[in-house]
């Protein structure tokens, strides 16, 4: 059955009770790159830190840095971009090592390489060979697109994230589908709406940008696939401005409209792209949370 209910808007003060659990509870994504080591010190202590699988780098180094984070106490979980795959038999491996670290949850990409580096063309046929695998898998997370795909239709991409919700369900593991950023906050909500009006059931983690520097938002933000809405944004100036403060980007000027919604749409979690500038986004996630207990 569903857990949410589209009828209903919650006030303020009955939203800020869960609005501050999301931010207490969030996953924050890093990158692995050399600059992440000295970011760090800044996490919260036992976070959940989601690494990304970046095309620059190897499966092999998100499956390692998600080792170094097991080690420093953290509940890493990694990211495995099905595109990037070389072979069934490095799959097999890669899950094989998510056993042996005691790791139960993995998010699930499609990723951005321009072809197939082995035989997966997508995820759901990444995700149906995971299944036929000796895993201990318990949680799986996929991508949602509430701003749209450059290279796939919009009816697809709902097909699709219903399709994995089903092979999900039958195979009996827990599941969420993340957002990838989208900066408007009604587009995220007419999206979901139609979502759960098509048959989507399954928890939303709804994406949104750290506390990070303009420049590094703009730039790294269109590597990352949110083309469309990062074009929106330069073209109407005014609307950066808006949502941009004085060095970065300021995350509330997401997440407070949305935060009547949060209950009624089904959104239990929050994913923060870090762009590994985890000193200020933990300190804006902070703050965040302790203006919502006064």
């Amino acid at each position: 059955m569903p857990i949410f209910s589209l009828s209903g808007r919650l006030d303020r003060s009955t939203a800020a009770p869960l609005r501050r659990q999301l931010l207490s509870n969030a996953h924050f994504e890093v990158i692995p790159l050399k600059n992440l080591a000295e970011q760090l010190q800044h996490l919260p202590a036992g976070a959940s830190v989601s690494v990304t699988a970046s095309p620059n780098k190897s499966l092999e180094d998100t499956w390692q840095l998600a080792r170094d984070l097991l080690d420093r106490g953290f509940r890493p979980i990694p990211h495995l971009a099905s595109r990037m795959l070389q072979s069934r038999q490095q799959l097999e491996s890669l899950i094989k090592e998510l056993r042996a670290l005691g790791l139960t949850e993995l998010f699930l990409v499609g990723g951005d390489a321009a072809s197939p580096h082995g035989p997966y063309e997508d995820s759901i046929q990444v995700l149906q060979a995971i299944l036929e695998l000796d895993h201990t898998l318990e949680h799986i997370g996929v991508t949602a697109y509430p701003d749209g795909h450059s290279f796939i239709e919009t009816k697809v991409l709902g097909s699709v994230l219903r399709a994995k919700q089903e092979i999900l369900k039958d195979a009996g593991l827990a599941s969420h589908a993340a957002t990838q950023m989208c900066f408007d906050p009604a587009t995220i909500r007419d999206w979901l709406e139609r979502e759960r009006d098509s048959g989507l059931e399954i928890p939303v983690h709804l994406g949104i940008p750290g506390a990070v520097e303009r420049k590094k938002l703009l730039s790294v933000g269109a590597r990352l696939g949110v083309g469309a809405s990062l074009r929106y944004l330069q073209k109407n100036t005014g609307t950066l401005a808006r949502m941009v403060m004085p060095g970065g980007y300021n995350p509330n000027k997401l997440l407070s409209p949305l935060a009547g919604d949060l209950q009624r749409l089904g959104i239990q979690g929050l994913h923060i792209f870090t762009f590994n500038q985890v000193d200020t986004t933990v300190a804006w996630r902070n703050d965040a949370i302790s203006s919502l207990k006064s």
